[in-house]
């Protein structure tokens, strides 16, 4: 059996990410949530803060410019920063800039690395990922439309994006696009560096998502964009290969930051039940509100577990597609349910802004649709499962 306990390294890494999330991250979310120049400068100071202690991007190791030391510690590391949706960044930490870098890490060329992968891993750039397209479904990658044809040494890439996080503010984007049309299905794309300030790259809006109006999504078309052919990532129709290698470790990355959020949503359900009075007595003593509390303590418990063990199997080399698939379809169930658990404890004041409950339901309701769709993994684990009957195995397990 596996050891999931935490190295002493690790544990003294945890108490120092809590402390600093209670003295600084928790106290400031309310700044940093109103935006502009002044929760800009908060987050510069906070991200200096980390970097001084030790903390700053633990999510890749120092041969890349971070201080990770591999999947399953980090689990231990995100499970605190997801907590808040602010703390991924004064760490180092934030998506979509985590998975860029490890691609570029894994497929970047030496110059790609010093003009790209170093400043990002440092924090002095942002990225975006450009990949999912408004006309074609996002499950199914193969049928993206977006264009790159070779004129010269250059791409000339058309086409229209959306839903491609962080690109306000950010330095470049990588785009997935098709740049082999008579190639097999998973053959067709390549991704592709693609400086923001490139003539043709054309942000058209951010996308408001359930009241959301802030930018973390944006629309972009990409008109006769005329960008290096060296600043291809990997070899011309790797791009399908890349992205899976981006968007596993995303996902559990998503899943770890998950957990973190199922775990406060948990805590305030709990304090409200204590506190909370209703026909004479306190909310905690209703049986309905013990079932969530047990139900909820189960269910982050198992997609902990789940989750662990996943990064486990990654450090060790596996790919770990049906782990990955599981706890993505799973871990965004839970947290959709027991935040919604303790909206319901919470009554009106859980609609409202004057918890974090309003703003974590949002997010929790579309994780369950990026990063593939909670059907579509499904698909996965089931189809991966019958195969091993179908091969004359036994069936699939955890090991």
């Amino acid at each position: 059996m596996v050891d999931f306990a935490p190295s002493p390294e690790i544990r003294e890494l945890r108490k120092k990410v809590t402390a600093f999330m209670e003295s600084d991250i928790y106290p400031n979310e309310s700044v940093l949530d109103e935006g502009g120049p002044e929760a800009g400068v908060l987050m510069a100071e906070l991200q200096a803060k980390t970097r001084a202690q030790g903390m700053w991007a633990v999510f890749i190791g120092p041969e890349a410019g971070g201080t990770g030391t591999g999947f399953l510690p980090y689990v231990y590391v995100n499970e605190i920063l997801g907590r808040s949706p602010y703390a991924p960044r004064a760490f180092g930490c934030a998506a979509p800039d985590t998975g860029n870098a490890e691609i570029l890490h894994q497929f970047g060329t030496p110059e790609q690395k010093d003009r790209w992968l170093k400043p990002l891993v440092a924090g002095d750039i942002r990225s975006c990922f450009s990949m999912t397209e408004p006309d074609v479904s996002g499950a199914d990658p193969t049928g993206l439309q977006t264009t790159a044809v070779r004129d010269g040494d250059d791409w000339v890439i058309n086409g229209h994006k959306w839903f491609t996080s962080g690109a306000i503010g950010a330095a470049f984007a990588i785009v997935m696009c098709v740049t082999e049309p008579d190639a097999e299905a998973h053959g067709r794309m390549s991704q592709i560096i693609v400086p923001t300030d490139a003539p043709g790259f054309n942000l058209i809006r951010p996308v408001p998502v359930m009241g959301e109006t802030r930018g973390a999504h944006s629309e972009i078309r990409y008109e006769d964009c005329r960008v290096p052919v060296t600043n291809t990532l990997g070899e011309s129709g790797d791009g399908f290969r890349i992205a899976q290698k981006r968007l596993g470790p995303g996902r559990i990355h998503h899943c770890m930051r998950w957990l973190g959020q199922m775990q406060r949503a948990f805590e305030l359900m709990c304090k409200r039940a204590l506190s909370r009075q209703a026909f004479g007595e306190a909310l905690a003593n209703k049986q309905t509100v013990q079932n969530w509390i047990a139900d909820s303590a189960a269910e982050i418990q198992a997609s902990r577990l789940l989750t662990l063990q996943a990064a486990h199997k990654i450090d060790q080399g596996d790919e770990a597609r049906v782990e990955i698939s599981i706890i993505k379809f799973w871990g965004a169930k839970v947290l959709h349910d027991v935040i919604d658990r303790a909206i319901q404890v919470h009554g009106a004041l859980g609609v409202s802004e004057d918890t974090p409950l309003a703003s974590m339901y949002r997010e929790a309701r579309a994780a369950r649709i990026y990063d593939g769709p909670d059907e579509v993994h499904r698909m996965v684990v089931a189809r991966r499962i019958l195969r091993t009957f179908k091969d004359g195995g036994t069936g699939w397990e955890f090991d």
